[in-house]
């Protein structure tokens, strides 16, 4: 079993940064992928972004040049999300897939955390 717990989430001013976390604990394998999705009231749930523990990364076009992903060796996946727009407001989930590649599919990932909202203010 894999648990996901994101933190970080809160209300900035348009132009403003904000870092999400993304705690992964349980048992992972060496090409262990962590996406980052986000669903605002009244729309699908869309992708962010997503990285392998090998370092592969993608990126929604909406949010490339804003957003970036990274993670460390505490198997911890971060969003650092620059320049917040008001349609970047939504509650932010991760998911972790136990293998396979950064995919941009919601149903390619087999664990999710609880999400956490982002409220970006004009």
């Amino acid at each position: 079993q894999v648990q996901l717990v994101e933190s970080g989430g809160g209300l900035v001013q348009a132009g403003g940064s904000l870092r999400l976390s993304c705690a992964v604990s349980g048992r992972t394998f060496s090409n262990y992928a962590v996406g980052w999705f986000r669903q605002a009231p009244g729309k699908e749930r869309e992708f962010v972004a997503a990285i392998t523990w090998r370092g592969n990364i993608a990126y929604a076009d909406s949010v490339k040049g804003r957003f970036t992903i990274s993670r460390d060796n505490t198997k911890t996946v971060y969003l650092q999300m620059n320049s917040l727009k008001s349609e970047d407001t939504a509650v932010y989930y991760c998911a972790g897939r136990l293998y396979g590649s950064t995919s941009r599919y919601d149903d390619a990932y087999d664990y999710w955390g609880q999400g956490t909202q982002v409220t970006v203010s004009c």
